[in-house]
């Protein structure tokens, strides 16, 4: 089983800003982000299959428990609230599908892919898609 355990930082970052839009997140807002975003710290501890992750920026800070296989409450990207379920993709990759509590929006989801000691986060939403290269400090 891989370790994603350790803390991680943002070595590069594509899509960002047209994630946030097709989320309809307004262009002043979406300045904010990106800029707060540029930097997150994320912190991960893993015991088995169960996970705790927190992403931190100057902005905003979010902490997510679950268990591979169950579902666990969440927030999308921009803040909504969600249902989500994480599962193995494959041997080194979670894949965690969302669904909004309230209201419509494109369909959401997020991978984590471990690879040596470099992490690949993948936002998506509807077509759009953020990748996030993270490496383990």
């Amino acid at each position: 089983m891989p370790n994603f355990s350790g803390t991680w930082k943002m070595k590069r970052s594509e899509n960002f800003d047209e994630l946030l839009k097709i989320l309809g997140v307004n262009t002043m807002l979406r300045k904010v982000a990106v800029a707060a975003a540029a930097n997150p710290h994320v912190e991960i501890r893993q015991d088995g299959e169960q996970f705790y992750i927190k992403t931190s920026t100057t902005v905003r800070t979010t902490e997510i428990n679950f268990h591979i296989g169950e579902e666990f409450d969440e927030e999308t990207v921009d803040g909504r609230k969600c249902k989500s379920l994480a599962t193995w993709e494959s041997e080194n990759k979670i894949h965690c599908q969302q669904t909004l509590v309230d209201g419509d929006g494109p369909k959401t989801y997020w991978t984590r892919e471990l690879n040596g000691d470099e992490l690949t986060l993948i936002f998506g939403a509807d077509d759009v898609v953020c990748t996030r290269i993270y490496i383990r400090e």
